[in-house]
């Protein structure tokens, strides 16, 4: 309504490059811009994702990707004065992943007044595994994410971390957003399985293209995504592995595929999963912590793992780097048309849990609170 005081919400992320939490906060920023007054603080100047022309674009910094972690670390308070200073005429502040996380709770330890909400996009326990850069991280949630007002997790499984192994008490979970869009299937000669994600150590391509290599199928296995294993995982794929780097639009190749395969070792919550059911495609993917067993099998216990291959309500799950278990499974959906069919089916049925609007709503509410 005209004249209506909005309330002014400042969101905080390192940038808004091409990665999920990243994409998160690109949907909060086009379906909230028009009922807050939202500032976005970047602490990169690295834009990936569109950003509405009535958002507001501050930094807080422009860091160097490659800054020293001792450096980093200092630099936590001094930043968070500073940012205290930047949203003083905000009513909330928040904030996305760790180091943007400390420095939201800094700001109020310094003295800000406004509400704060902090959202945690992964695992603590299991991402945090380094020797002295872990231990320090972990140190830094266990102490600073309790002063947070409220701790909004993208799974049950984050969640159950943050309270168990944390002992952070206001913990609310608000899975990731997709927009339902039409994929318009095509035809190939080959079966393709498809993956994305960054090419790193936990998302664990080596498994899945070892797995690959060793099936005697007219299929191949198209990977999307960067990283800085590419070289090493180029050496080890045949012929019938294709590595499509970075891509805007990855509905174009969903499309074209038969099966979705996702090798992770971990994770917060796999938006990837999401993309490929809205494309209605059958899923096969490692049973992580934490977020592929809570969308495809929303009805067993989220802290159960497989330790063989299990056919579940939306897809199939394997155990965690096992490379008999994804090459049985990826055979399981080659050669049984009828699973695919089924699969296929009802997948759409189980985005709707996931829609951005239903989402959104979620965040409204702890927003406005």
């Amino acid at each position: 309504m005209e004249g209506e005081v909005l309330l002014k919400l400042s969101i905080l992320i390192y940038s808004l490059g091409n990665g999920g939490a990243e994409r998160i906060v690109s949907i909060l920023l086009k379906e909230l811009s028009y009922k807050y007054e939202i500032e976005l603080i970047l602490m990169n100047d690295t834009i990936f994702y569109e950003i509405p022309k009535n958002v507001k674009i501050i930094f807080l910094e422009k860091s160097n990707p490659k800054e020293k972690g001792f450096s980093k670390l200092l630099k936590l308070p001094i930043l968070g004065w500073k940012y205290k200073k930047l949203i003083k005429n905000s009513d909330v502040s928040l904030s996305f992943m760790n180091r943007p996380n400390y420095i939201n709770i800094f700001a109020k330890l310094f003295g800000s007044k406004i509400k704060t909400i902090i959202s945690e996009r992964a695992m603590p326990s299991l991402q945090h595994k380094s020797i002295l850069q872990g231990k320090i991280n972990k140190l830094l949630i266990k102490i600073l994410y309790k002063k947070a007002d409220v701790v909004i997790a993208n799974s049950k499984g984050n969640s159950f971390d943050l309270i168990k192994n944390f002992n952070i008490k206001s913990v609310r979970t608000i899975y990731n957003p997709i927009n339902i869009i039409n994929c318009n299937k095509t035809n190939n000669n080959k079966f393709i399985f498809v993956t994305i994600g960054r090419l790193d150590k936990g998302k664990n391509h080596k498994l899945l293209i070892e797995a690959f290599n060793e099936l005697d199928i007219n299929a191949e296995l198209w990977i999307i995504g960067d990283g800085y294993l590419k070289d090493e995982l180029q050496q080890i794929a045949n012929d019938n592995v294709k590595f499509l780097g970075t891509q805007k639009d990855v509905y174009q190749f969903l499309a074209k595929a038969n099966c979705f395969v996702f090798s992770s070792n971990y994770e917060g919550f796999p938006n990837v999963l999401l993309e490929a059911l809205n494309c209605k495609l059958p899923i096969i993917s490692t049973d992580c912590k934490s977020g592929p067993r809570e969308i495809l099998a929303p009805d067993t216990d989220f802290k159960t793992q497989t330790q063989n291959v299990e056919i579940v309500e939306y897809g199939i799950l394997t155990k965690v780097g096992d490379i008999e278990c994804m090459k049985k499974a990826m055979m399981l959906i080659y050669e049984n048309e009828e699973l695919r069919y089924n699969f296929e089916i009802k997948a759409k049925n189980r985005l709707e849990e996931f829609r951005v609007e239903n989402i959104i709503n979620k965040w409204e509410k702890i927003i406005n609170e």
